[in-house]
């Protein structure tokens, strides 16, 4: 297809191509030509001061047409790795499906049979399209995750909540993991800080057997792993700067024990599920009634909404200074 385009040497074009881009007159349906030492570069318009605009044949960019485009609307699906997942309620999944694994980044797709549940919050799968495994390789915050969306629980709408609480560790502090799966919280912080010791405890047999894959495929030396009941494994630890609770159902029926290995001064950081029409007080109320039985006192640090749960129903964080 023939444009007009300005012509520019190849070791000034990146530059060239960001001015170009501010100024919102590059073609963006047609592919930059590189031409000798030159490259070529299609613009919608005449421009002054970038020298002669020429005109020339251009190829044309294929666009891959997004989800939205070919259904209308967005479906619920989350997406962990290269494999994504249908929510249960979504009536027209074989056709997502099919539209899904045709994405280039996709090789699986399945739908959730039933809602996140039991000991180790797992939920039933279903292959719909693609390759029929439900194990692969999750990114995020420059870390690896070796999982099984089957065995294991894991989301990944926690990335900026990792990545908060990661950054108010330090280079030798001691954090406590009690819930801690394949590993997001405790390899992400251990990683950052390699003076850190991190001690990372998990219930489930399959969560630990990826965690150890994932501190060798992350190469982090400061992960101590313990497999068993929280409340078990965290006897004969003390002095933790930092413990992470990310149960959020059942963490108070754990809290006494985090309060035993916490230092004075140190933080822990409790997830909850919430009721919008009273999203802290009540939890915070529980919380310190508890730690007053232990002659223990808490001064919340911060509250959040993590990320709404159900309806009515929010996963929040409350990050508390225990002394």
């Amino acid at each position: 297809m023939e444009s007009l385009c300005i012509r520019v040497l190849k070791k000034a074009g990146e530059n060239t191509r960001l001015r170009l881009t501010e100024l919102g007159v590059i073609d963006k349906n047609l592919k930059i030509k590189p031409v000798g030492e030159e490259l070529l570069i299609p613009v919608v318009r005449h421009i002054e001061g970038f020298g002669d605009v020429v005109k020339d044949d251009f190829e044309e960019l294929i666009k891959e047409l997004s989800i939205l485009d070919i259904l209308g609307y967005s479906p619920a699906f989350e997406q962990v790795g290269d494999i994504a997942i249908i929510d249960r309620h979504e009536k027209d999944a074989g056709r997502i499906a099919d539209i899904l694994v045709r994405q280039k980044n996709i090789k699986t797709v399945v739908q959730a049979e039933t809602s996140v549940g039991g000991e180790f919050r797992t939920r039933g799968l279903s292959v719909l399209a693609g390759e029929k495994r439900t194990e692969t390789v999750y990114r995020e915050n420059g870390c690896r995750y070796l999982l099984d969306i089957a065995e294991v629980y894991f989301t990944p709408r926690l990335s900026t909540e990792r990545m908060r609480i990661r950054d108010q560790v330090k280079d030798g502090d001691k954090v406590v993991d009690m819930f801690a799966g394949v590993g997001p919280f405790s390899i992400l912080i251990a990683k950052k800080f390699p003076g850190a010791r991190v001690i990372a405890i998990d219930k489930n047999r399959a969560a630990i057997r990826y965690l150890k894959k994932n501190v060798e495929l992350n190469k982090v030396r400061n992960v101590e792993i313990r497999e068993g009941d929280a409340m078990e494994e965290i006897r004969g630890i003390s002095g933790a700067d930092h413990v992470i609770m990310n149960l959020p159902h059942l963490g108070l029926e754990f809290l006494e024990g985090a309060l035993g290995i916490i230092k004075k001064g140190g933080v822990i950081h409790f997830y909850a599920i919430a009721h919008e029409d009273d999203l802290f007080e009540g939890i915070l109320n529980k919380l310190g009634d508890i730690a007053r039985r232990l002659n223990m006192q808490i001064i919340p640090l911060n509250k959040r909404v993590v990320r709404p749960y159900a309806p009515y129903q929010h996963n929040i964080c409350i990050d508390f200074r225990v002394i």
